[in-house]
């Protein structure tokens, strides 16, 4: 073999050997399981394909936790997951699965809606695969991902993707982008499915408000605030208000949803169903363009030099300083902003109560952190342990 040759095979061999790691490390994230410590008012799993037979089988046959009170009163329903790479809406869910003792109502929760975008990283972004927060027992270990689901899952995707009903003209992967697909078709590709699957769950179970979690960088304007609705937007406000005046040290405010803007949950959940529709945003520095390297360590402490340096010039809608956005920062303000809208929603609603207990609020999450408010899946019951 000449000198060539070998220089090629020597490519080639070290090709597939990367090929193979890289595969490898693939394939674990993919196979990866987020296990779900049923908390003392969960009783009942249901699976997404019950609603929607098609995902039967499919990355997105989702989990749907249902907590109940055994007390009439409406019910509540929270999505974690629209948005895999934004971590503090499946976390914020696991807290209330794991910790909510319902009163009063029903809440119900999915914390991997869109679960296909969870089990792969975006390209060319050197997302971590995984993110972790540590308790008294170990790591609690959580899958982070894409925006959209994977290609893998569904395939192809159009030139021009046309929402259903609307014939609004999006952008191709927004097919793939559970907040662009609502509310779905059963004869769609997957994620139209799922939404149609989300969208039966709320019309057949009588869903009187649905909560919508989200992360958005800096450089996006809507954000640290409450979007509605038109059925929503008292709700919103009250909200709102309570939470900047007794609260939030960074304002929490209120946007109205487009009405012709569609395929988003605060827009066709409410036009599609009884349910008052809400989607909360708050800041996460690592989506941010401008930022330097992305690792967990950014991610979970929410400090980038580059982004701050982008505040100072008047670049952000949101501040940033040395103390950044940590993930208790993030997951505390859901928390409050969900109990606080369920607060109001019973002022405004009284015969449909829904009660909460057994959740903190913000300024306990940043003191605490975490780590306490997960439970050891390896001491829990088999029958109280569920997979994502």
């Amino acid at each position: 073999m000449d000198k060539t040759n070998k220089i090629k095979a020597g490519a080639l061999l070290v090709s597939i050997v990367l090929a193979a790691a890289g595969g490898a490390e693939f394939y674990a994230m993919r196979g990866y399981k987020e296990a779900m410590v049923l908390g003392p008012s969960v009783v009942e799993v249901r699976k997404l394909s019950q609603y929607e037979p098609s995902l039967a089988g499919t990355a997105n046959d989702a989990n749907i936790y249902i907590l109940d009170s055994s007390v009439p009163g409406g019910t509540v329903m929270i999505l974690g997951g629209t948005h895999p790479e934004e971590p503090v809406g499946p976390i914020a869910a696991h807290i209330l699965v794991e910790n909510a003792r319902l009163e009063a109502g029903r809440l119900v929760v999915v914390s991997r809606a869109n679960r296909s975008g969870s089990l792969y990283s975006r390209n060319g972004e050197a997302y971590p695969n995984y993110f972790h927060v540590e308790t008294e027992w170990g790591e609690k270990k959580w899958r982070l991902g894409d925006r959209a689901a994977s290609p893998l899952d569904s395939w192809p995707d159009p030139e021009v993707y046309v929402h259903y009903p609307s014939r609004q003209m999006l952008a191709y992967m927004d097919i793939r982008n559970l907040n662009r697909a609502w509310p779905g078709r059963p004869q769609g590709l997957l994620v139209e499915r799922t939404t149609h699957g989300l969208m039966e769950f709320i019309r057949r179970e009588k869903v009187d408000m649905l909560i919508d979690l989200h992360e958005a960088e800096l450089e996006y304007p809507v954000e640290n605030t409450i979007v509605a609705h038109e059925n929503g937007q008292e709700i919103a406000a009250m909200a709102s208000m309570m939470l900047t005046a007794q609260e939030f040290p960074v304002p929490i405010g209120v946007e109205f949803s487009p009405k012709a803007l569609h395929g988003l949950t605060h827009r066709e959940v409410g036009d599609h169903s009884d349910a008052r529709s809400l989607l909360f945003e708050v800041a996460e520095p690592m989506l941010d363009r401008i930022r330097g390297v992305t690792d967990e360590r950014l991610l979970m402490e929410g400090k980038d030099e580059f982004v701050m340096e982008a505040g100072k010039h008047k670049l952000l809608y949101a501040p940033m300083d040395e103390n950044g956005w940590p993930i208790e920062v993030r997951v505390g303000r859901h928390l409050s902003t969900i109990l606080q809208c369920i607060d109001v929603f019973n002022m405004m609603i009284p015969d449909r109560p829904v009660t909460v207990a057994g959740i903190p609020r913000y300024a306990e999450v940043v003191e605490k952190k975490l780590g306490y408010l997960f439970r050891d899946p390896s001491k829990a019951p088999a029958d109280k342990v569920a997979y994502d």
